[in-house]
């Protein structure tokens, strides 16, 4: 039977799948893998995008230190739209925050090196697939002397944020707060506290995660044996996936018959080994060491952050505390979004007052964020 045409005729218990990864989310949204699915299955997006699971205080840092005429920061552009507490990097520019944006973060070298009267902060961002890249820019400016380049950094893991959604994927784990976040986009009216729960436990059930979609880009530099420790902790199946839509049924097939089965499969070995890339992971180890990590909708997890090593500390930018995460617009989603308990359509900001061009949170910013993949394909 054809991977589709066994997709289509499931007709077991329901199921909802997590992809972690921005790039998974939006070939899943532009190939309208969603449409293909049976109702019984249902595909979510996870904080597998770095852009939208970046707190509010970096982003005032950013500007702060933009503001200084001494300093100018350097970026990507996908971050100039995303909340602060008050304004983006974007509206700060407009401002007179100083900002350039780039395509690669050796552009950032470049710039410090002609002009090694301003200082120049470069906004390091990502998941494990970019840290060696920031870690060889690092050894660069080293090797080149350059000593007016330092790096404000959100980096962080994949595998102890999907640990803590796995931990959180049951009616029996919440706190008052996550109770009161998910009364928060039901109706308005006067609920009675043990109403509260109970809604809430439903609404929980309802939202539990059967299997992931595991970050292929990610999976290059892990490795795939990475996720193996989760998938025996919580009897939740791995599928790694490659990108293209006919990969990404595979694995969504995969995932099915899985089910019950607390293991990693490893569907996209044209790039992903075991062992990953040591090479690698060597480098970042050299100049990064594990930290604590804030993300957006979800709050600070133990030890899935990266930062820099004391001995190379002079190129950081002020990056430690940087924890706070304010709500712009109080009725913004995000955080459900980012979580997996709601789809971007559930949102009551989406497509009318939030949209590619007036983003309220940072799932609309990003290209690889699911408000904007879902937004894109017509989803609204």
């Amino acid at each position: 039977m054809k991977i589709l045409e066994y997709l289509q005729s499931y007709d077991g218990k329901p199921l909802r799948f997590m992809e972690v990864c921005g790039t998974h989310t939006a070939e899943i949204h532009r190939n309208g893998i969603p449409a293909l699915l049976p109702p019984s299955i249902e595909l979510v997006s996870g904080p597998g995008c770095p852009v939208c699971v970046t707190v509010s205080a970096y982003i005032d840092r950013l500007i702060e230190l933009g503001m200084d005429p001494k300093n100018c920061i350097v970026t990507f552009g996908d971050m100039l739209r995303v909340p602060g507490s008050a304004i983006s990097l974007g509206e700060a520019r407009a401002q007179g925050c100083s900002v350039r944006m780039v395509y690669s973060p050796m552009d950032a070298l470049r710039l410090a090196k002609a002009d090694p009267d301003h200082g120049y902060i470069f906004a390091a961002v990502g998941f494990e697939t970019t840290t060696p890249v920031y870690a060889l820019l690092v050894q660069e400016a080293l090797e080149q002397g350059v000593k007016n380049l330092r790096l404000l950094t959100s980096l962080k893991v994949m595998p102890p944020a999907i640990d803590w959604i796995c931990a959180h994927n049951s009616a029996d784990v919440y706190t008052t707060g996550e109770i009161q976040e998910s009364i928060r986009i039901q109706p308005a009216g006067e609920i009675s506290a043990p109403a509260r729960e109970q809604i809430f436990r439903e609404n929980r059930e309802s939202q539990r995660i059967h299997g992931f979609l595991a970050p292929g880009h990610v999976s290059v530099i892990t490795g795939s044996r990475i996720f193996e420790p989760l998938a025996r902790k919580y009897g939740l199946p791995f599928v790694v996936a490659g990108f293209e839509g006919k990969e990404i049924l595979a694995a969504i097939a995969a995932l099915v018959k899985l089910q019950g089965q607390g293991r990693v499969l490893n569907m996209y070995p044209s790039a992903v080994t075991e062992e990953g890339n040591t090479e690698a992971r060597e480098r970042v180890d050299r100049f990064f060491e594990p930290c604590d990590a804030a993300w957006r909708g979800i709050g600070v997890i133990a030890g899935s952050g990266r930062k820099l090593r004391k001995e190379y500390e002079a190129f950081d930018a002020g990056s430690a505390e940087l924890m706070e995460d304010a709500r712009g617009n109080p009725a913004c989603c995000c955080a459900q979004v980012l979580m997996g308990r709601i789809r971007p359509q559930e949102c009551p900001l989406f497509g009318r007052v939030c949209t590619p061009q007036t983003p309220q949170g940072a799932c609309m910013v990003s290209t690889e964020g699911s408000c904007f993949s879902c937004w894109q394909s017509g989803g609204w």
